[in-house]
């Protein structure tokens, strides 16, 4: 790796995608994909439920599923068609009833988050709507000497090489905003721009996210309210932390 790349002589670190978590992964790693992977794993931990991510979208995931005897979640346009199935969408999963384990299929984060656990790292699925929770729990294993790195997940454009995504930059950056708040220092120069880009739009975070690419996206597909359950900064308590093969709630 080359100097500087691994951003290790800073306590707090930033950087992009699958390769930048392995990069820059610290003693604790934020993943952070707010359209929509890590808002939905909130929105579910909200509610109750363990969740199993699931690095494939394909006909391996409800095997998995059932073998685990866990409910797959399905996309958004299959949910349409299927009545009765759990959606991918965190606006869905906010109205899910009866449901105690589901499998949610991600070949982003879900990919981001076990690569990150297998390289020994302690995973949190940080979000808008858990951002203050999650950092408080941050700054706690901070205080008993740990490093963090908080990794937007970013998107793929159709060549398959990462979009920077600016939502998930916001969502970064409201974790990082946390961290100075409660006086965490050692930030690096990728998490201070992450932070201040998230403090630009704080005051106007809703709009800011329906007017992005991805949040544009999402409404033209017809899942707007996706976006605004998205936008809801600090809504949730939970801390969604990867322990084995399932997310669940290590909130304080």
């Amino acid at each position: 790796m080359k100097p500087g790349h691994d951003q290790s002589s800073h306590a707090v670190r930033m950087e992009w995608g699958p390769t930048g978590a392995a990069a820059v992964a610290a003693d604790v790693t934020v993943v952070v994909d707010v359209l929509s992977f890590t808002t939905t794993v909130s929105v579910a931990v909200e509610r109750g439920i363990t969740v199993l991510p699931f690095r494939w979208r394909d006909e391996r995931a409800a095997s998995y599923a059932a073998e685990r005897d866990a409910v797959l979640a399905v996309g958004r346009l299959e949910a349409r068609e299927q009545a009765g199935t759990v959606s991918l969408s965190p606006a869905a999963m906010a109205q899910v009833e009866g449901i105690t384990r589901i499998v949610l299929p991600s070949p982003n984060g879900s990919t981001i988050s076990f690569a990150l656990a297998d390289g020994g790292s302690e995973v949190v699925a940080g979000s808008l709507r858990n951002a203050s929770a999650v950092s408080a729990y941050v700054a706690a294993r901070m205080r008993e000497g740990a490093s963090c790195a908080v990794v937007p997940a970013g998107e793929r454009w159709d060549d398959d090489t990462l979009r920077p995504a600016v939502e998930d930059l916001w969502g970064a950056g409201a974790v990082l905003a946390g961290l100075v708040d409660l006086g965490v220092t050692g930030l690096s120069p990728e998490a201070r721009v992450a932070e201040q880009a998230f403090r630009a739009v704080r005051a106007d975070l809703a709009a800011a996210l329906a007017g992005c690419a991805g949040g544009v996206e999402l409404a033209a597909a017809g899942f707007a309210e996706d976006v605004e359950a998205a936008a809801r900064l600090d809504v949730s308590g939970v801390v969604p932390v990867l322990v084995g093969e399932a997310f669940v709630d290590r909130g304080r």
